[in-house]
C-alpha cells in the first residue's frame, strides 16, 4: 500500500492551492454574502483544465485519475465548498453522464465546450416529489415521431440556472418505475424550458440551485442519451463516482476548519495563554485531525478501486458517509475552538459549518448511503 500522492499528484495539488489562495480566498465571503454564482472564475477554471478532468485529451480534456480529481475537490473545498461543488458537480454528473452513455455525435458536439468550461453542465434527478426516492419521479417523455415531448420539473438542481446543457432523467415507460426511465440532453434555449433560480439556502450559497420546469419541451431522440429505460441503471453508476468527489468536498471543509481553528487557538488568549495550551481544545482539533486523516484514506480507497476498474460501490458509500459527517463535527468544533467570533460571518469557520451540512444531504443522504451499504453486505 502506497498512503503518498505521486509527484504529479502532488504538482496539481500546489497548483490548485496557489490559485485558491490567489483568485478564491479573497473573493469566496462576497460570493457568499451575495449569494453569487462567481461566473468570473470559470474561465480560469477552464484554463486549469479543472472543468474536463474526467475527459479524454481527444475531448479537450486533461483525463486526470480519479484520486487527482479528489485532490483537486478537496483542496478547493478547503477555501469554498460552494465553488467545489460547482466543480465535482459539472466534473461529476452531467459531464460523466454524457461521457459514458451519451452517442459519438453527443460527446463531440457537447463534450469540447463543457471540458474547456465555455458551457456549463447540470445533472436534472431530484424533483419536488422525490429526493431520496431516485425511481419514483414523475417527469415524463413521450415519444413522438423522431422527437420527445418532456413535461414536468426537477428541484434542487446544482448549475440549475448557469447551466448551458442539461441531462434530464424522465419516465417514458411509467409502468415500468425504475426500469421505465430515460436520460435526454437539453439546452437552456430549448423552448418550454424554464430555470428558476432558488435562493435563501443555508449554505453553499455562491452555488447556483435551481428548479427546472419543463412545458411540452420537444427533444429529438439524437438527444438521448443511453438506452430506452436504462437511464435509471446509467444514474446508479454516475452517483458511485460522485460520491468520491463529495467525499472529497468534504474532507476539505472538515480540514479548512481544522486549520482555521489551529491557527485560532494558537493566537487568541485567555487566562494568561494561548488557548491552544487548553486540553478540552487539544482533544477536539485532535479528534478533527484524526477523523480527517480517517476520511480521506476512505475517499481514496474507493478513488483507487475506481482507477482500477474494481468494484466500489460499498467503498463510495463509506467514503461519503463518514467524510460527511466527520466534516460536520469539524465544523462544529471549528465554531466551539473560535468561541463568540466562530458565531459571526468574520471567521471562515461559520461559513464552512453552514456549508458543510449539503454533503450529508447531496448525491444520496447519510441514510441512503448505509442502506447502499447494508445492501452490499447482505446481497452474498
Amino acid at each position: 500500500m502506497d498512503f503518498d500522492l505521486n509527484d504529479s499528484q502532488r504538482e496539481l495539488q500546489r497548483m490548485v492551492r496557489d490559485f485558491c489562495e490567489r483568485e478564491v480566498k479573497p473573493r469566496a465571503a462576497k460570493w457568499d454574502k451575495e449569494e453569487r454564482f462567481p461566473k468570473e472564475i470559470i474561465g480560469q477554471l477552464g484554463e486549469l483544465g479543472l472543468l474536463g478532468m474526467s475527459v479524454p485529451e481527444e475531448f479537450g480534456g486533461s483525463q486526470l485519475d480519479t484520486v487527482s480529481i479528489a485532490v483537486v475537490v478537496e483542496e478547493i473545498a478547503r477555501y469554498d465548498g460552494s465553488l467545489a461543488l460547482t466543480v465535482a458537480s459539472h466534473n461529476g454528473l452531467g459531464t460523466s453522464h454524457v461521457l459514458k452513455f451519451g452517442s459519438d455525435e453527443l460527446r463531440r458536439k457537447y463534450i469540447p465546450d463543457i471540458a474547456a468550461g465555455r458551457k456549463l453542465a447540470a445533472w436534472g434527478l431530484t424533483e419536488p416529489g422525490s429526493g431520496s426516492d431516485a425511481a419514483g419521479i414523475r417527469t415524463t417523455a413521450t415519444r413522438d415521431g423522431d422527437r420527445w415531448v418532456l413535461n414536468g420539473s426537477k428541484m434542487f438542481i446544482t448549475q440549475g440556472s448557469v447551466g448551458d446543457v442539461f441531462v434530464v432523467l424522465a419516465l417514458t415507460d411509467p409502468e415500468r418505475r425504475q426500469k421505465g426511465i430515460t436520460a435526454f440532453l437539453l439546452e437552456k434555449s430549448m423552448k418550454g424550458f424554464t430555470q428558476r433560480p432558488l435562493h435563501g439556502k443555508l449554505g453553499m450559497r455562491s452555488s447556483d440551485t435551481a428548479e427546472l420546469v419543463f412545458e411540452d419541451v420537444r427533444v429529438p431522440d439524437s438527444h438521448r442519451i443511453g438506452e430506452v429505460g436504462g437511464g435509471f441503471i446509467d444514474t446508479l453508476k454516475i452517483l458511485d463516482k460522485g460520491r468520491i468527489t463529495i467525499g472529497a468536498l468534504s474532507v476539505g471543509l472538515a480540514r479548512g476548519a481544522l486549520e482555521e481553528s489551529v491557527a485560532y487557538a494558537k493566537e487568541r488568549h485567555a487566562f494568561g495563554k494561548p488557548i491552544a495550551d487548553f486540553q478540552a481544545l487539544r482533544w477536539m482539533m485532535a479528534d478533527m485531525a484524526t477523523e480527517i486523516d480517517a476520511a480521506r484514506l476512505l475517499v481514496h480507497r474507493a478513488a483507487v478501486l475506481c482507477d482500477q476498474g474494481k468494484p466500489y460501490t460499498s467503498e463510495a458509500a463509506m467514503g461519503k458517509l463518514f467524510a460527511s459527517e466527520a466534516a460536520c463535527r469539524a465544523a462544529a468544533h471549528g465554531v466551539q475552538i473560535h468561541g463568540g467570533y466562530g458565531f459571526t460571518s468574520e471567521f471562515l469557520v461559520e461559513r464552512i459549518y453552514r456549508d458543510v451540512k449539503l454533503c450529508t444531504i447531496g448525491e444520496g443522504t447519510s441514510e441512503i448511503q448505509r442502506l447502499v451499504i447494508a445492501r452490499e453486505l447482505l446481497k452474498a
